[in-house]
């Protein structure tokens, strides 16, 4: 799945396409990626006809504000991507949903594994729907330490499984799990509650850089090319990143090598010196 900087990227690449435009026509290609529409044959006649008003995002959720009260929700689970293009140039392969523009752009969803999803929910549906679960944003509403020393109070599970629950901080994806934690200074197999306040105090400020390092690199495009700019383009986060599928290469602090790990079915990657 792709990371926090990349749905932030996605959101001011699509911004100028799509907003203030007119739905006039919508493809579900792939009855999959409409699973968490209360009633899937919704879908596209709730999308026809409406008009996008704005854009937001709540963790991984992509969300799109439309006119009747309505908002599209988009997920791009581990293998998804965004491609905005003109109706005349050729598709990518896995291209599962199209939504057509009047002003003759398309939003395509590629997603290979099928494990994304898209719904328009009403706002008694959203008020239900899996967003309701959801942790402070990690990037725009980062917790402070005080805050999340409290979460994290009594709770067993390693720390790195804990950042992948999106209902204690939302936005946190493996990779960039690994990073902040590496950042921190923490060991992700730790317990999550024996973390100090000065050291939740840490991570959040870990959490924050790492996100913005992401967003300012454009994300994390890795060899298998899954993750791509709206345009094509890859990220450029995955050159700096530090531990992530680093394993055996020296640490560039203190020169041990990285060592991969599983936790809680996971790859997890870390140095064993410099996060104790």
């Amino acid at each position: 799945m792709p990371e926090l900087p990349e749905v932030e990227s996605t959101r001011r690449f699509l911004e100028p396409d799509i907003v203030g435009k007119r739905i006039v026509d919508v493809e579900v290609r792939r009855p999959r990626m409409v699973r968490r529409q209360p009633n899937p044959a919704d879908f596209a006649g709730r999308l026809t006809g409406r008009t996008v008003r704005k854009l937001g995002r709540h963790g991984k959720f992509l969300l799109a504000e439309l006119s009747r009260d309505l908002v599209w929700v988009t997920h791009l689970g581990m293998s998804g991507r965004i491609r905005i293009g003109n109706r005349s140039e050729p598709e990518d392969p896995h291209t599962n949903v199209v939504v057509r523009f009047g002003s003759q752009v398309d939003f395509r969803f590629i997603d290979p594994r099928t494990f994304g999803f898209v719904a328009v929910y009403t706002p008694d549906e959203l008020a239900s729907s899996p967003l309701a679960l959801l942790g402070p944003d990690a990037f725009t509403a980062t917790p402070s330490g005080a805050d999340l020393a409290a979460a994290l109070a009594g709770r067993t599970a390693p720390i790195k499984a804990l950042l992948l629950d999106q209902r204690l901080v939302a936005g946190v994806g493996n990779i960039y799990a690994d990073e902040a934690l590496f950042r921190a200074g923490i060991d992700p197999r730790r317990e999550g509650g024996t973390l100090t306040e000065d050291e939740c105090a840490g991570l959040s400020a870990a959490i924050a850089d790492t996100l913005a390092d992401g967003l300012r690199w454009n994300g994390t495009s890795l060899s298998d090319m899954r993750y791509l700019l709206p345009d094509g383009r890859a990220g450029e986060f995955a050159a700096r990143l530090s531990v992530y599928g680093r394993d055996h290469e020296p640490c560039a602090s203190c020169g041990t090598p990285i060592q991969r790990t599983v936790i809680r079915q996971r790859s997890t990657h870390l140095c064993p010196v410099c996060q104790v």
